[in-house]
């Protein structure tokens, strides 16, 4: 007989208490300091060593021809879809440009929708 009351009663113990999820996003979760999240580029200061493509272990980073003011230069372009967000990048990058956000709010419909030009990631 107990054992058919006890779901009852969690039944009625989780109806009372608040919910579990979040409004998202007028509501969103926090986040710890040491959160890896969208890549951020600052092109002014990258100097092209391409130290971020050649220490990426799953060879998302790839270096593409964009145009600066300073002329064409090559720039890394980032496939999050393949992205393991393991900040190899980000400590390999002698002039700090190439740094990782907080921001985890990225969706697509389309697979091309995921990797980022370097003008993407400001």
């Amino acid at each position: 007989m107990i054992a058919i009351i006890e779901p009852f009663g969690k039944v009625v113990k989780n109806a009372v208490t608040k919910p579990a999820t979040l409004d998202f996003p007028e509501r969103k979760e926090s986040i710890e300091d040491n959160y890896r999240g969208i890549h951020r580029l600052d092109m002014k200061t990258c100097i092209s060593c391409a130290a971020c493509a050649r220490i990426c272990p799953n060879q998302t980073i790839e270096m593409v021809d964009t145009e600066t003011e300073k002329g064409k230069k090559k720039m890394p372009q980032i496939n999050l879809e393949r992205c393991l967000f393991c900040a190899l990048c980000e400590e390999v990058c002698p002039t700090d440009c190439l740094s990782l956000t907080k921001n985890y709010e990225f969706e697509g419909y389309d697979r091309r929708e995921f990797l980022k030009r370097p003008e993407d990631l400001k």
